[in-house]
């Protein structure tokens, strides 16, 4: 009876440690904008790009000039941040996707306003 269980038992975390791996697996890295990076009018860098939750966005930047700020629609549609807001000041971010929907932003002034946001909607 003892060996049966823990048989069950070492199964059941087996099984638990694949689907882990196939999950990171699955995922995807994504570098915001591209070569240029995370800069100015990068507000259209999503379209035609499908993400899934647990995908990784890489924000690249130069932190003396810029930031990334998690924030709600809210914040999105009128450029500011709401108390509390997640602030990434590194210049190489990695931010993991959650599902659903995702939006930054820059908020130095005047940044968000020329276009450096972004809206990731992640299945």
């Amino acid at each position: 009876m003892v060996q049966g269980r823990c048989s069950a038992v070492a199964a059941t975390v087996l099984l638990c440690c694949l689907l882990l791996h196939f999950e990171v697996a699955q995922s995807a890295s994504f570098t915001v904008g591209g070569r240029g990076g995370w800069t100015f009018n990068a507000a259209a860098w999503p379209k035609r790009k499908r993400f899934k939750a647990g995908d990784t966005l890489v924000f690249n930047y130069n932190p003396s000039i810029h930031n990334v700020v998690a924030v709600n629609r809210a914040g999105y549609k009128s450029c500011k941040a709401p108390k509390g807001a997640k602030v990434f000041k590194s210049g190489k971010d990695q931010i993991k996707l959650k599902k659903g929907q995702n939006f930054f932003i820059c908020n130095y002034i005047g940044h968000c306003q020329a276009g450096m946001k972004i809206a990731v909607t992640a299945a």
